[in-house]
């Protein structure tokens, strides 16, 4: 499942009043059973959108210089 920033949202704002019942971004409610597993779902969906957000660049970071006679 891929996750949105509006998940995201919608855990840090169920985390913010205490809810344990969360709509997702495509409309379903989830309940969790408790805070842990509201803050363990909130890892989950952050690790995945920087997961997602991390490209692999055209070229390399560092060169090594080129000493040549």
């Amino acid at each position: 499942m891929a996750f949105t920033p509006q998940d995201l949202a919608a855990i840090d704002s169920a985390i913010a009043s205490g809810e344990l019942t969360v709509r997702t971004a495509d409309g379903k409610l989830v309940t969790l059973r408790s805070m842990a597993e509201l803050l363990q779902a909130r890892a989950v969906i952050t690790a995945s959108l920087a997961a997602a957000s991390t490209t692999q660049r055209p070229y390399p970071r560092h060169q090594l210089a080129d000493f040549s006679d």
